[in-house]
């Protein structure tokens, strides 16, 4: 058995799983979520920008204490969307690893689809995934997968409350794909789940209440309420995908692309014998 560490360094969120692999087997021990919107403004500008960037690092700083304390041998960041479009993403993974001692990884679209096909597991027939991001959003079956840059961050900037713009943004980029049922792996999800909405019936209702809430109204309602701002695109996303494929419900998933990755960072070599001590990480 081997306690591994997998980040998601996301648009929207930078994700933590602490897990114990063996046999293909991911047991989880602990999972964090914090928004950090490092995607803000990568859009238009290409760039990951210095307080986004600072938000990240606040929040490795108590992942990486967290991570020694639970006794993780080693660990793998993924890095997706915004980094991949912004033209300091690279750097950034760089500093990532100067800084905190994880191993990085920039995910192409269809290497981030993959991973979470791999961290869900094998699928019925039929089924299809959706991953919605704050920067893209993936559509994965056993034999097909596509990773399209449209995400809640990234549709929120880009339209802001045009949601009818945004919708066809949404269609436009949508495959040809057949599918029985859809499992969706992200925060936009658990987010309807927890509000009993994971019909097109409900998510109707609920984007009716979205469009004529408060902010403190939404914050109240939401696990994560730092999605306020940007829920209502995701869930548009959602609603696009299953009218597009002629469904009527989503199912959560508890696997997502971590479980994946804490597999992949259970294959990483052993740290080296004189590597870093704990504590010996900087944040800034």
């Amino acid at each position: 058995m081997t306690r591994v560490g997998a980040i998601d360094l996301g648009t929207n969120a930078t994700r933590l799983l602490v897990a114990d692999v063996e046999d293909g087997r991911v047991d989880e021990v602990v999972r964090r979520t914090h928004i950090t919107r490092l995607g803000e403004g990568v859009d238009a500008r290409r760039r990951l920008l210095p307080v986004p960037v600072a938000r990240v690092r606040n929040v490795l700083t108590d992942y990486r204490r967290e991570l020694d304390e639970l006794g993780a041998e080693r660990t793998l960041a993924i890095a997706t969307s915004a980094v991949r479009d912004a033209e300091n993403g690279e750097a950034f993974l760089g500093e990532v690893e100067w800084s905190y001692g994880f191993k990085t990884r920039l995910l192409t679209g269809d290497e981030e689809a993959a991973l979470t096909l791999r961290g869900v597991g094998p699928l019925e027939p039929g089924t299809v995934i959706v991953d919605v991001g704050g920067g893209s959003t993936e559509l994965i079956t056993e034999s097909f997968r596509t990773s399209m840059d449209i995400g809640s961050v990234r549709l929120t900037e880009r339209h802001g409350g045009n949601w009818e713009a945004a919708a066809a943004d949404v269609r436009s980029h949508l495959p040809d794909l057949q599918a029985e049922r859809l499992v969706g792996v992200d925060g936009t999800t658990a987010e309807l789940a927890a509000l009993d909405a994971v019909t097109l019936a409900g998510i109707a209702e609920v984007l009716d209440w979205l469009h004529g809430s408060t902010d403190v109204e939404r914050r109240a309602r939401l696990l994560q309420p730092d999605r306020s701002d940007v829920i209502a695109a995701g869930v548009l996303i959602v609603r696009e995908v299953l009218l597009h494929l002629g469904l009527d419900r989503i199912a959560p998933s508890e696997r997502d692309i971590l479980n994946g990755a804490a597999l992949e960072a259970a294959a990483l070599p052993a740290p080296a014998e004189g590597d870093a001590p704990s504590g010996a990480y900087t944040c800034c």
